[in-house]
């Protein structure tokens, strides 16, 4: 329907009829071991009333947690997962370290108490060893951290969260989820000059490799669920000692916490303070022996929130993703496309893996080929994948994780696209969706009378002015197919100008069409091998796996 003026009028479907199309339900989330979904006494699996505050890159994520923890005092609650933890990562300037300042918080009363993955060993190139300083510095200041591998054989947890609640002060709570690891390289920031304390990766990043990483900030009852999601993982009883021989006697020479001490009791939910409607959707996987008790069979409902709103998705999926290589997950990509003449889909990926070399290299890559060629055939030129690069034309690390679709519902989290992050490691997700409606045309770009709202279009859009380089008004940038194209000619022209030796001005924008390495036949057949057995895993039982569920 048309207005007087012009402007589409919209037939909003009621707001619990709208979240429920687009939020998992408690069944559809599959894990009957947690009581996340109905702890609060209700059947609704999500909470409302939140604030969500998308924080873009690291600089502006490490400012806010330092603000957050440097107001904590004696009697407060900080608890944090990470995958990896540098005790030097500065936060901000000098003094601001990340185990200065966690340090301080405890020998200030705080209740300081952090899950780290104990991770694989250093010769491997993971975070064992800084992970272990982290949490022995931590130990000697007065905080508890465990280091917890009590993961499936070759797996992580992965999960980035960190939750501040102020003691006697229910109203106290704030908490920080998504992609971002209290380590080197990740406080950077959009000049992508990359952070000052660096550690290399591929080569074509330089020696301050530049990052691009999203995490949000959350007020709002949705704290409570995040914290529950803590709590959860820190009361299991299962063992924390690592079950291989040798690692364990590693660990008796360099003792760390191997039983976590009982929490404070939980205080009630933040009060509602926005408009912002939070699901929580988590990844554990299967395991066999010392199960989950939170999730005997695991979890997937990330995978599954993705299903369920791929389904409805009309016009614009754009998405940013570490890996994006798995076929089976870009299989429902492909078929959204399939159903919606009228969808369009853009991927931003990183240039090059982290790493290199004959041996690393063609596994990372064997994956992402398969996953774009399966949405490519279903989707022609209505698919587009980017790089990103700095001014300097230096490539992005693109580490984030984000999804909007069709302006309505927005993920950033921990999960990339990947059979891993949706069946196999510990993830961690905060998807929302706005109570208010952008009115800006379209109105409501999928046509199915949800009507595009302010938090997902506004997370699109910012991170869409930072790669084309926009400073003009957004009405070029809000219709799906406008944006497409102009995504297109941006990324085109700065390709060309590269192309032809970079005479002249460089053209706006920091996107070129993603051109990986191509692998013959005898590469892909032994990556192939590889790339199923270590680098993208499956945690799902194995009669879910063989059926194609998730």
């Amino acid at each position: 329907m048309v207005t007087t003026d012009g402007t589409t009028a919209l037939s909003v479907p009621s707001k619990e009829a709208m979240l429920a199309a687009w939020f998992l339900s408690g069944d559809e989330r599959g894990n009957p071991d947690t009581a996340l979904d109905h702890r609060r006494g209700d059947d609704r699996p999500w909470t409302t009333g939140n604030q969500v505050v998308a924080l873009i890159h690291g600089r502006e994520y490490f400012s806010r947690l330092l603000a957050t923890v440097e107001s904590l005092d004696a009697g407060d609650l900080l608890l944090f997962t990470d995958w990896r933890g540098d005790l030097d990562q500065r936060l901000d300037g000098a003094g601001s370290e990340v185990g200065e300042v966690l340090g301080r918080a405890a020998q200030r009363g705080v209740a300081v108490r952090g899950l780290v993955w104990r991770s694989h060993l250093e010769l491997l190139s993971f975070s064992s060893k800084p992970n272990r300083m982290l949490a022995e510095r931590l130990g000697q200041a007065g905080a508890q951290v465990a280091l917890d591998q009590r993961v499936r054989a070759g797996g992580s947890h992965h999960q980035k969260l960190v939750i501040a609640r102020r003691g006697g002060d229910p109203g106290g709570g704030v908490a920080f989820a998504g992609g971002i690891d209290l380590c080197y390289n990740r406080r950077d920031d959009a000049a992508h000059a990359g952070d000052p304390q660096s550690q290399p990766i591929a080569k074509p990043y330089g020696d301050a490799p530049p990052w691009h990483d999203l995490q949000v900030e959350v007020h709002g009852p949705a704290v409570g669920d995040l914290e529950y999601t803590f709590r959860e993982r820190w009361d299991d009883p299962t063992s924390l000692e690592n079950p291989n021989p040798l690692r364990r006697l590693f660990y008796r020479l360099r003792p760390v916490a191997t039983v976590t001490e009982p929490l404070p009791d939980p205080q009630p939910d933040p009060p509602e303070v926005g408009s912002h409607n939070v699901q929580i959707l988590r990844t554990y996987p299967r395991r066999r022996w010392g199960p989950y008790p939170f999730a005997q069979a695991g979890e997937r409902s990330i995978a599954r929130a993705y299903q369920k709103v791929l389904r409805r998705a009309s016009r614009l999926i754009y998405l940013e993703d570490q890996y994006m290589w798995s076929s089976e997950v870009a299989r429902l990509f492909a078929d959204a496309l399939r159903r919606s003449p009228r969808l369009h889909l853009i991927i931003v990926v990183p240039r090059h893996p982290t790493q290199g070399g004959a041996l690393s290299l063609p596994p990372n890559l064997v994956g992402r080929q398969q996953a774009l060629e399966v949405c490519r055939a279903a989707g022609g030129d209505r698919v587009a994948v980017y790089d990103v690069e700095n001014h300097a034309g230096t490539p992005v690390y693109v580490h984030s994780k984000a999804v909007t679709v069709d302006d309505v519902w927005a993920s950033v989290g921990s999960d990339n696209l990947n059979r891993r992050s949706w069946t196999h490691d510990s993830e961690l997700a905060v998807a929302t969706i706005d109570d208010e409606l952008d009115l800006r045309e379209p109105r409501d770009p999928g046509g199915l009378g949800d009507g595009a709202r302010v938090y997902a279009r506004d997370l699109r859009l910012q991170l869409w002015r930072e790669h084309l380089d926009w400073d003009g008004p957004d009405d070029d940038l809000l219709d799906p197919e406008t944006g497409f194209a102009l995504f297109r000619d941006r990324a085109a022209a700065l390709a060309d100008w590269h192309a032809g030796g970079r005479v002249g001005d460089r053209p706006p924008g920091r996107v070129v069409p993603h051109a990986p390495q191509r692998l013959g036949r005898v590469q892909q057949a032994w990556a192939n091998s590889l790339y199923h057995a270590i680098y993208d895993p499956d945690g799902r039982p194995r009669r879910m796996r063989t059926a194609g569920r998730w």
